[in-house]
């Protein structure tokens, strides 16, 4: 089939791409050349591409850049995904659209809390976070107009290319500069004790090539391990895995209590037989590496 992507350049976008070409489907790929909040250009390369199937990634997609500048993330976040759907629903009116939002629409919980499945209600905690969930309830509203809207929820993805931005690329490479003796033998964990769902980003793209097909309906669609990891012991493995020991050091955010984020995501196995294939060890070996080559 013929996919719009937007954010086509991105960690995420780059690999959809490349996962789309790879089975045979047509790209129209868009990114910073095509500004997701200029509806009319958006209505116009809609027309034009005249696409089966509508991936929209484009986003500020980092919560300090969003917390830094509020107003630009919700014009790109929430505006630009508005433009999305009303050019889908004008010029591709049959078209599925992927609508990516975030896990982090569900807000935390404490380290002992189960994890959330779609029915949890949005809490979003941070400026990125009540961007990306305004997203997703338009989704949901373009859907109930009958545009075939699946918003996936993504929990914590990473892999080759992650920035250091996100908390695992960063201790990645922390790890591989005291490894590789760039760097005192001294690790500094924030919030060791909080606990996330990681997931490799190739299992992330797997899912949504699974939305884009018949089998899911629309709707919202978790993508989660449902293994929940504290970021200490994720510290403690990637010191492991470079084969070094040093001194961590835990630093508690004051702002910010220990939390968890864990995800259920039996709706997308049922729907589309999706399933996590790569291990975390084998998620954070490849990051390590990654960041090892950088450095030498």
């Amino acid at each position: 089939m013929r996919v719009f992507v937007t954010g086509a350049e991105g960690f995420v976008g780059a690999r959809l791409v490349a996962a789309l070409e790879a089975r045979g489907d047509g790209v129209v790929a868009r990114d910073r050349e095509l500004d997701v909040v200029d509806a009319g250009r958006v209505r116009a390369e809609v027309e034009e591409a005249r696409p089966h199937a509508i991936a929209h990634l484009a986003a500020v997609s980092q919560v300090p850049e969003a917390e830094a500048a509020p107003e630009r993330a919700f014009r790109v976040n929430v505006l630009g995904t508005r433009a999305v759907l009303e050019a889908a629903l004008r010029c591709a009116p049959r078209a599925r659209v992927l609508l990516v939002t975030s896990a982090a629409v569900y807000g935390s919980a404490g380290v002992a809390a189960d994890g959330f499945d779609e029915r949890a209600p949005l809490r979003p905690q941070s400026a990125y976070a009540r961007s990306k969930a305004a997203a997703d309830l338009l989704g949901g509203a373009y859907a109930a107009r009958g545009l075939a809207v699946v918003r996936a929820r993504p929990f914590n993805h990473t892999g080759r290319g992650r920035p250091a931005a996100f908390v695992e690329s960063r201790l990645a490479r922390d790890v591989a500069e005291i490894a590789a003796g760039r760097r005192a033998p001294r690790l500094e964990v924030p919030n060791a004790a909080s606990r996330r769902d990681f997931l490799h980003v190739d299992d992330v793209i797997a899912a949504y090539l699974a939305l884009l097909g018949p089998h899911a309906l629309a709707g919202a669609y978790n993508i989660a391990s449902g293994e929940a990891l504290g970021i200490g012991a994720l510290a403690r493995r990637l010191c492991a895995l470079a084969g070094i020991a040093p001194e961590i050091v835990e630093t508690p955010d004051p702002l910010r209590a220990p939390d968890s984020t864990i995800g259920v995501a039996t709706k997308l196995r049922e729907a589309t037989g999706w399933s996590p294939q790569r291990s975390l060890d084998d998620t954070l070996r490849e990051l390590l590496g990654e960041w090892r080559a950088r450095i030498a």
